[in-house]
This record gives C-alpha cells, structure tokens and sequence, in this order.
C-alpha cells in the first residue's frame, strides 16, 4: 500500500510541475508554489526534483529550489532512520 502510494504521490507531483512549466511558458494561470511543496513533503519529492531537471523547471527559483532541497534532505534522513530502525530489530 505504501509502495503504491508514493508511485501515485510521485506521478502527481511529477505531472504538477510539468503543467506548471506549460503554464508559465504560455502565461496563463500557475499552480502555486506552496501546492508543489506540498506534493513533494507528502511523499512526492522525487516526482517533483526528478520533474525539476527534465522540465528545467525552477531550478534557479529561490527560495523554492531550497525548500524542494530540504524536503528532499528530510526524507532521506527519515528513510535511512527507518531503514535502520528495521535493521536493528
């Protein structure tokens, strides 16, 4: 359940920052920073930094690019810290 959770979570996010990248190149109406954080702290981070270099898509943007960075950090902590938590049982 988890495993399918954050294929759906990452495709989401993955999907969110390429219609915003359409949207921006067409000037049309955006989809918020705040949501695409979002996405990516509720499990999405890789959709959204893996969207982030195939769309080009606000890698220079500060401070969102620092926010997507520290999410990303959080969760690798938080994982290896499970990871470990397994391993030592």
């Amino acid at each position: 359940m988890i495993l399918l959770y954050l294929v759906v979570i990452n495709l989401i996010a993955f999907a969110a920052m390429g219609w915003d990248k359409s949207s921006a190149v067409r000037g049309v109406e955006r989809i918020p920073e705040r949501t695409l954080l979002t996405l990516a702290a509720v499990g999405g981070s890789v959709g959204a930094v893996a969207a982030q270099q195939v769309f080009r898509h606000k890698t220079r943007k500060q401070p969102f690019a620092n926010w997507l960075l520290t999410i990303v950090a959080l969760q690798a902590v938080a994982a290896v810290c499970l990871m470990a938590m397994f391993v030592l049982e």
